[in-house]
């Protein structure tokens, strides 16, 4: 019907701007898992689960691991480490608020709410911990990139993009 219309429109409109595809469906998958994104966290990327691989090859299966995702964003990255290494123990920190909303929310959809959540800037809450592996996607754009102002990148968190001036 004609709701349904202007629903397509506003999404064509969406588009057209050049808003991610993941935004506007709210959801990209991410080593099979599927994920809900949002404009508070990056949408992940195919090549960061290469990531996921290298921190696989270190961690035996029956390993009770402790590992750290720094700025887990969407949860991405820890969700796929504990989906294959249950035996892992992760702990998935992000200074962002909303998008720890949306890693929880990942987490407990997916059935993976052993994965500890918490805001914290970088180490600060996890400071006497112990991990045997820490794994990161950090952000690494200087401020002043070009990049930055092009394609998808113009939509997504600046703060999970943009390290400071180098």
């Amino acid at each position: 019907g004609e709701a349904a219309l202007q629903r397509f429109e506003e999404l064509l409109r969406r588009r057209r701007r050049g808003e991610p595809v993941a935004y506007i469906l709210g959801r990209r998958e991410f080593w099979s898992l599927e994920l809900e994104v949002g404009a508070d966290t990056l949408v992940p990327r195919p090549e960061t689960e290469l990531l996921v691989e290298l921190a696989l090859q270190r961690i035996a299966p029956a390993a009770p691991a402790r590992v750290l995702d720094l700025g887990t964003g969407s949860g991405a990255i820890a969700l796929a480490v504990a989906k294959e290494r249950p035996q892992a123990r992760l702990t998935a920190i992000d200074a962002s608020a909303p998008a720890l909303a949306i890693a929880r929310r990942n987490g407990a959809r997916l059935g993976l709410d052993r994965v500890r959540f918490l805001r914290s800037d970088w180490f600060s809450a996890v400071r006497d911990e112990c991990f045997e592996l820490v794994l990161s996607n950090p952000p690494y754009l200087a401020d002043d990139d070009p990049h930055l102002h092009e394609g998808d990148l113009r939509f997504e968190p600046p703060a999970a993009l943009s390290s400071g001036l180098d």
